[in-house]
């Protein structure tokens, strides 16, 4: 399957918002390839699983039912690390 961009993904999550919010309501999500591949508790757990498991992406994350936050991952597992 081939990837897809980030655009793709955030089109791919908006068609499927409404199901995505009856089943995550308020969980971080990963979307890769216009799929679900994860949904967490807590954003740094999503990050971790996403770089570990995709790297640099691309790849979505995103809180379902909440206004989208655009953050560079590396910026992200900056902050993680620090607190390691």
């Amino acid at each position: 399957m081939a990837v897809t961009t980030l655009e793709q993904e955030i089109d791919a999550y908006e068609a499927m918002r409404t199901d995505l919010e009856a089943k995550y309501f308020d969980k971080w999500i990963i979307m890769r390839n216009s799929e679900v591949v994860g949904a967490f508790d807590s954003s740094e757990e999503c990050i971790r699983f996403a770089i570990e498991k995709f790297g640099r992406g691309p790849y979505l994350i995103r809180q379902v039912g909440e206004p989208p936050v655009r953050l560079p991952a590396s910026a992200l597992l900056g902050t993680m690390n620090a607190r390691d």
